[in-house]
């Protein structure tokens, strides 16, 4: 089971000096790797589903996991997920691509469609084709990746005659990993994805999704270059309160990484949960 990280660029941890503590305090600790949320707007009042009040800070996905880069050697460093049809996947190729050089190859991509009308709204994205554009601008972002000329011509998006430099490390690219509870989200993750992850789930929550993600692999084929790689990795983020006996629980259930919520109100806080988890999880894992 690898360990991971939850909420690098959020409350505490968007703050310069504690995010460079905790993302070597958690190297230190061995953990597997840094993951990050995203929300570009939030809805003002508060309304369900939004997930944090509107002040919340919260560091675009980007920009924090290369400042977590500069203050780290090894650790993984993650997107808990970028909501890709609110960006034009051209930029975000060449943004992830930047990202990887300069980590020496450490990207691990996550991608959402997004569920908040009010943020697409405020974005101009359209909500209603979101998992469509998903599908399409990570056809997109690969064929700019991985391809000698780049050509793509989609509904959404298209281009031809154009190149984009540098490549990411990674070959033949970044692994990507679709979250999302939806049969949509499941479909997506075993024809376009290295892994799945999920967000706040207990061990009934993850047996259920990975029942829809079984229920998909069977509805759709998963392509070769992926099958070869090995099974879909699985990845959780349990809700707060998760301990060393629960790694063993998700374990059994199929799931090849938890990345814990850093809970903290403030960076003393954070560092203490990090070094705890350390010594009582890490070590288990």
């Amino acid at each position: 089971m690898k360990i991971g990280l939850y909420g690098m660029n959020l409350g505490p941890c968007a703050e310069p000096e504690t995010a460079a503590r905790v993302a070597r305090l958690a190297e230190d600790a061995g953990f597997e790797s840094l993951w990050t949320a995203e929300h570009v707007v939030l809805p003002d009042p508060q309304v369900p589903p939004s997930p944090v009040p509107p002040q919340t800070r919260l560091l675009d996905p980007a920009v924090a996991l290369a400042f977590a880069a500069a203050h780290t050697r090894r650790v993984r460093l993650a997107t808990g997920i970028v909501i890709l049809p609110q960006r034009n996947p051209v930029v975000l190729a060449k943004e992830m691509a930047s990202l990887d050089v300069l980590s020496n190859g450490r990207l691990e991509l996550g991608v959402g469609a997004g569920y908040l009308r009010a943020e697409f709204a405020a974005i101009g994205a359209p909500f209603a084709e979101r998992g469509a554009r998903t599908d399409e601008y990570l056809d997109a972002m690969v064929a700019l990746w991985t391809q000698e000329k780049p050509r793509f011509d989609g509904r959404f998006v298209s281009f031809a005659g154009v190149d984009a430099h540098p490549r990411p490390v990674q070959k033949p690219h970044p692994p990507i990993h679709v979250g999302g509870q939806s049969d949509g989200a499941y479909r997506r993750a075993v024809t376009r994805g290295r892994g799945w992850y999920g967000f706040a789930l207990d061990l009934a929550g993850t047996r259920r999704c990975l029942e829809g993600l079984a229920r998909a692999a069977r509805e759709v084929e998963r392509p070769a270059p992926l099958a070869a790689q090995g099974p879909l990795e699985i990845t959780i983020t349990p809700p707060p309160g998760a301990g060393p006996d629960d790694v063993a629980r998700y374990a059994e259930l199929g799931v090849h990484r938890l990345v814990l919520l850093a809970l903290g109100r403030s960076g003393d806080e954070i560092a203490a949960f990090v070094e705890k988890a350390g010594r009582e999880m890490v070590g288990r894992a």
